[in-house]
């Protein structure tokens, strides 16, 4: 099916990869073409309000980090390397839905018959037995800066200006001629996880393995799963255990995602109705190919009436990705950060014809402009009071480890 849906300019897949959890509706969607867009704008969140009110077909799309500078008196002066917008949403001209063994076909333009067919006749290629060539990764910044930038956030945080800033670097390679399936296919093979997305924007590429869920909305209820808290995994299954019970008990873990799950709370509380907002599971572990990761969910029930524009200006960006406070945290990410987040650290997903959604945070993701031949991926973590750098800086190799061995 996304041998098929590449053929098109705009395609978006969204994989759960046989995760399951009371919020997944289903286990794989596809859309493909584009029969109406809306691209950013000055007044984005009211076109995206008509977008969403005058069309009631499927909606996909994604938002970008940046999107915040039009939520509040903010601003970005990185270059936009990969070239993302920040805002772009589109109805699919095919949409196609695997539910177990059940494929759906949605179309108003082409006979789904037709559509099966071609399908079927798609030719898949073995790309993994074709010869592939090593991708070497520069750092942004290096290990030392690194170091030194975590002991000066320290200090604003020592000075009270934030609790906990969500810091990140890019490592990034340039004149790639990359083959996007095939990276994605390998990335799926060694990373396998509940939000994987492999989302073309003609010559942009997102290819995406996250575990996150930024906001889910099913009927009246939203629900928000930030992670917050990394384990690495452990071949040997005693020690892989230790591990698990290590993350769970570890008051530094606990600390950082009990902040987060305090701002998702005070986020939710104002989109929903009074007294709604609670938390349904806190400091849950569950375990990936190459973490253990600490979720916890938050759910409430949205004030009637509420638009996808309003939670979004209320919500975005998640704050697993920020910081506390949100808005100082994401000041100092500006000051700190040498590279553009882009389409990192923001989200892309799916609004149903009953304007039900869900959409992902993005992160453990490649990022590549096949028009410039730039190819990056970025990844941070928690930093706080307590936080060791040289730790924090080991942290982040482990969370790029699925994507360096599939580049390397």
């Amino acid at each position: 099916m996304l041998n098929w849906a590449d053929r098109f300019g705009i395609c978006c897949f969204l994989d759960n990869n046989d995760y399951y959890d009371p919020y997944h509706q289903y286990d794989c969607i596809i859309a493909a073409g584009a029969t109406k867009v809306l691209k950013d704008s000055d007044d984005i969140f009211s076109s995206l309000n008509c977008f969403n009110t005058e069309n009631d077909n499927w909606i996909f799309g994604h938002l970008g980090y940046d999107l915040k500078n039009k939520i509040e008196l903010l601003e970005s002066g990185h270059e936009n390397r990969i070239g993302f917008p920040d805002v772009f949403f589109f109805i699919p001209e095919i949409v196609l839905i695997l539910q177990g063994e059940v494929l759906t076909i949605h179309s108003e333009y082409k006979n789904p018959g037709d559509v099966f067919s071609e399908i079927q006749d798609e030719t898949y290629v073995e790309r993994n037995k074709k010869q592939f060539k090593k991708i070497l990764l520069s750092p942004a910044i290096s290990k030392e800066e690194y170091v030194s930038t975590v002991e000066k956030i320290q200090q604003h945080i020592r000075r009270g200006d934030c609790y906990e800033i969500n810091f990140c670097q890019e490592f990034f390679a340039e004149d790639i001629c990359l083959d996007t399936l095939d990276t994605f296919d390998r990335l799926q093979q060694v990373s396998p996880t509940p939000f994987s997305c492999y989302y073309k924007l003609n010559d942009k590429y997102l290819l995406c393995a996250s575990p996150e869920r930024f906001l889910s909305k099913r009927g009246s209820a939203i629900f928000s799963q930030p992670i917050k808290g990394t384990a690495p995994r452990n071949i040997d299954k005693r020690l892989d255990e230790i591990e698990k019970n290590n993350l769970f008990k570890s008051e530094k873990e606990r600390s950082e995602n009990v902040m987060i799950v305090d701002l998702v709370r005070n986020d939710l509380s104002k989109i929903c109705t009074k007294g709604s907002v609670e938390t349904t599971e806190l400091f849950g572990i569950y375990s990936f190919p190459q973490v253990h990761q600490m979720i916890s969910t938050i759910k409430g029930e949205l004030i009637p009436g509420i638009s996808f524009s309003e939670i979004i200006q209320s919500t975005f960006p998640m704050g697993s990705m920020t910081g506390a406070p949100k808005i100082s945290a994401m000041k100092l990410i500006e000051k700190f950060e040498t590279s553009k987040r882009g389409l990192f650290s923001g989200s892309v997903g799916y609004i149903s014809p009953q304007k039900d959604f869900d959409f992902n945070v993005i992160i453990r993701s490649i990022f590549y402009n096949a028009t410039n031949k730039y190819l990056n991926y970025m990844v941070g973590g928690a930093i706080t009071f307590y936080a060791d750098a040289e730790k924090e800086y080991g942290e982040c190799l482990l969370k790029a480890k699925a994507i360096t061995s599939v580049l390397q």
